[in-house]
């Protein structure tokens, strides 16, 4: 086994996870993974939890959703609801043997089966705020995802890792770095109300007065690095238009403009697959609302994978997210969908209160 899997493992189930003795640990993912499944199952065991492994098979997703009735699209299954209720920590990792089964699936449809998820993801979000379970979510590098970011697999196992800080000697002395820098800005962040976004492609206000920011720095995204929020829900105003494709269960929007008006969004479009773009935003009433605003911190990642778990960190972009809020921000906006869109920002600047507290991919405060 690649040792850099064994030093992943080690890091999400102590670190990001903090997994104690006697605690339930559901492993999530297809079985393409299974190098990190077994050796983040091995090091639960180490710890004294207690691991179970939950596997996904896309091409039965795929047939349910071409195939299945309306009844059973809804359909929430009454394991899932318990594990939801049950589980002390719950790790999700993605990697795929095909990041685009879903991309011939009516949008329709598959805006049925995520609505239907509404209660579970509201329940995950809760559970996560309140403390009473800890979730993460990595990637494991496989040739679908290399293939996805356009590179050998070789060069896409070195990006992940690297991403992680797990060349280095101790990748949590870097994270724990990254931890107190950005809890210096969130400090002043906090304190903030009035932002505006502005480049050539932005020209965005947004009001976060009494709302929290919250510092990301690998235990629920790994990797991780970014800074987020969520802003008062109808309080939006302006445009933008995205620099990178927003990539949505494995579909990528090409050329995503939105436009709101107090809130919500009122004009949205795209050069390729806006009819997705569109039956996603109206899946359910706060689907067209943004939840979260965030700022990426990671310098290591320098390139557009088509991932959103590395591109909504790249360090010197923004990103938003239409849908759900997290609790923890303060925000209040409830949906079933959370669809980050990410946005170059190396050559525009943020004003907050009157004064720039962003510029040109840093922060100036």
């Amino acid at each position: 086994m690649d040792p850099r899997v064994v030093k992943l493992a080690q890091l999400l189930v102590n670190y990001c996870l903090e997994l104690k003795e006697g605690q339930i640990l559901r492993i999530q993912a297809e079985t393409v993974s299974y190098p990190l499944i077994r050796a983040v199952f091995e090091e639960a065991i180490n710890v004294g939890a207690q691991p179970y492994v939950a596997t996904s098979f896309p091409d039965l997703e795929e047939y349910l959703l071409r195939h299945g009735s309306e009844t059973q699209l809804g359909w929430l299954s009454p394991i899932t609801k318990t594990e939801i209720s049950s589980v002390d920590a719950w790790l999700v990792i993605w990697g795929s043997h095909n990041t685009r089964y879903l991309s011939g699936v009516d949008a329709k449809r598959q805006a049925v089966k995520q609505h239907a998820r509404g209660p579970i993801v509201k329940k995950l979000f809760k559970r996560i705020a309140d403390g009473d379970m800890r979730w993460v979510g990595t990637q494991f590098p496989t040739l679908a995802d290399a293939q996805e970011a356009e590179m050998s697999l070789r060069d896409y196992e070195d990006f992940v890792f690297r991403a992680g800080h797990i060349h280095t000697r101790n990748p949590v002395d870097r994270w724990m770095k990254m931890k107190e820098e950005q809890e210096r800005l969130v400090a002043q962040l906090d304190r903030l109300d009035q932002i505006h976004v502005r480049s050539d492609r932005v020209d965005l206000k947004l009001r976060v007065g009494g709302r929290h920011w919250i510092s990301c720095h690998g235990t629920q995204n790994f990797p991780d690095g970014e800074i987020f929020t969520g802003p008062i829900e109808n309080a939006t105003e302006g445009s933008v238009r995205f620099s990178y494709p927003a990539v949505y269960h494995g579909r990528a929007v090409n050329d995503v403009e939105l436009t709101f008006k107090k809130g919500r969004v009122v004009s949205a479009t795209a050069s390729q697959n806006e009819t997705f773009l569109t039956e996603m935003l109206g899946m359910d009433p706060g689907a067209s609302r943004l939840g979260e605003f965030a700022i990426g911190t990671n310098y290591e990642i320098k390139r557009f994978t088509r991932n959103t778990l590395f591109d909504e960190k790249i360090g010197g972009t923004f990103h938003m997210a239409v849908g759900a809020s997290f609790p923890e921000s303060g925000g209040r906006n409830k949906s079933a969908l959370h669809w980050d869109m990410v946005c170059d920002l190396t050559a525009g600047e943020i004003e907050a209160d009157g004064k720039t507290i962003y510029r040109n991919g840093k922060f100036v405060i």
